[in-house]
């Protein structure tokens, strides 16, 4: 009879196919990603006129900040802010710490005052498409976001009330309502290019 052959630790080589294949699956692109390379970016170049596909803005990075402004009196609050905001992006996020002390606030310089991620890349396509098209929907009375967000250089920030809208938060366990503000980065030159790029991703701004 054949021996089954196995690996240098002695499991067997079909029991090593399975992760293999998943992690395949995990590299897929996005399919946002996907749409805007072969939809939208043609369409903003049409749009603005842009003559180097090089010039047509595109998404950079998303910022998730959660402050959790009770941290300064308990550090301990601060743990369930960081493990809930590690499973809303699916990155483990950085804690941030105060740059000056306040008096007013009981602040101390250094002190962990929140959490923060920074998506890049496909997990930044991949929160963009599941917030546009999971999260806000899942809003009470959700009317379309502000057009007046943006920072006149192409950003635009978002604020969230609370953590429950994200379907990863179990609300069984949630000690506590958290808002987050969600900061998208592009490279757009100007609030008007900016906003016809994330319009065009999704973004339901408001009429």
């Amino acid at each position: 009879m054949a021996k089954e052959k196995k690996d240098k630790k002695g499991a067997p080589q079909e029991e090593q196919k399975a992760p293999e294949a998943a992690r395949h699956s995990a590299k897929e692109t996005p399919r946002l990603k996907t749409r805007f390379q072969k939809e939208i970016a043609a369409t903003l170049m049409k749009e603005f006129d842009l003559k180097n596909p090089m010039a047509v803005p595109h998404l950079h990075k998303i910022v998730v900040n959660m402050g959790v402004g009770e941290a300064t009196q308990n550090a301990k609050v601060l743990d369930p802010a960081v493990n809930e905001l590690g499973q809303i992006t699916g990155q483990k996020p950085v804690v941030t710490r105060a740059k000056k002390s306040i008096a007013a606030f009981k602040v101390r310089e250094g002190q962990a005052i929140g959490a923060m991620v920074t998506l890049r890349g496909d997990r930044m396509y991949e929160f963009f498409d599941r917030l546009v098209n999971v999260v806000l929907p899942r809003v009470r009375d959700f009317r379309g976001v502000s057009t007046k967000s943006f920072d006149g250089r192409g950003n635009y920030t978002l604020g969230l009330h609370d953590q429950l809208i994200f379907p990863e938060i179990d609300y069984a366990k949630v000690d506590k309502l958290k808002g987050m503000n969600v900061t998208i980065v592009t490279t757009a030159g100007s609030d008007a290019q900016a906003r016809a790029l994330l319009r065009h991703l999704g973004m339901p701004f408001r009429p």
